[in-house]
């Protein structure tokens, strides 16, 4: 009774149904590295973990936890508020519409959401990965990246699409300009180069910041996949117990030794132009 199956949080799309597909869902537990090479170097790592949620599922995924809700206070809660579009319609129909827009493809398949969720009622995500793949459910056709920026809480969205991707044995490149002001500490006239893998019992992100063909900054993540399950979700809320609050105290840390280092401060963009708007006055 598939076209009867009623629509949760998760979500309408026009991909198999999820009561039909073998789980797609999953824990990514690893770490995360920022390696600085100028003007003056600069390196950390710390562990995480991300759930890889397929939105299709989320309804059964949290069924019956204790401790992890969909749209419902608890100690770990997907909110739809926290992500791209409107908070009244399914997410996937949004990414969905963000990928058509862009690419002027609309993915058949399951969305697949690689995130933090919110901790404690605290959610903060540098950057949530949407997987869009074909109607089969496992070819993958685009990436959308949603960044959020610290200390303004600004989202910018980079839409990656397969087919113009260079194609490697262990994944896709793209390489393409900066647009959005992520940090005070890195300057906007940069190219990025990302790399990506699939997402299999592995999972690798890796994005360099190159100035004139040299990279100044780069971060990598490095993520093994898990099940989800009741003793892996409770060992997950054990071990980081308020993941999105350790993330952004990591962050202000971070940026208290880059300040100490003496490396140089970036003024937001707006101001840039509204200082210029002064002057033409």
């Amino acid at each position: 009774m598939a076209g009867k199956r009623r629509q949760g949080a998760g979500e309408r799309g026009v991909s198999q149904p999820a009561s039909e597909r073998p789980r797609a869902s999953a824990i990514y537990r690893g770490h995360i590295v920022h390696r600085r090479n100028s003007p003056r170097p600069h390196r950390f790592r710390y562990p995480l973990f991300l759930l890889y949620l397929d939105l299709d599922e989320l309804e059964q995924l949290f069924r019956g936890r204790w401790f992890w809700s969909v749209n419902r206070r608890n100690l770990a809660e997907f909110r739809r508020s926290d992500y791209l579009g409107d908070a009244d319609r399914p997410l996937s129909d949004c990414v969905r519409d963000e990928v058509q827009t862009h690419t002027g493809h609309r993915p058949a398949g399951p969305i697949r959401l690689l995130t933090h969720l919110r901790y404690f009622g605290h959610c903060f995500n540098p950057v949530s990965f949407y997987y869009c793949f074909e109607a089969d459910g496992t070819t993958p056709n685009c990436i959308v990246a949603e960044i959020t920026n610290t200390p303004w809480q600004e989202r910018h969205r980079y839409v990656l699409d397969l087919r113009r991707a260079e194609a490697t044995p262990r994944g896709w490149i793209w390489q393409f300009d900066k647009q959005f002001h992520v940090s005070p500490f890195l300057p906007m006239n940069r190219q990025y180069r990302w790399r990506f893998s699939a997402p299999d019992e592995q999972l690798f992100v890796h994005m360099d910041s190159i100035d004139r063909s040299i990279t100044d900054f780069d971060a990598s993540l490095s993520l093994t996949r898990q099940p989800i399950s009741a003793g892996n979700l409770a060992a997950q809320l054990l071990r980081f117990p308020a993941m999105t609050m350790q993330v952004v105290l990591g962050i202000h840390w971070q940026a208290l030794r880059l300040w100490l280092k003496r490396n140089p401060v970036y003024d937001h963009p707006d101001k840039w132009a509204q200082h210029a708007k002064d002057l033409d006055r």
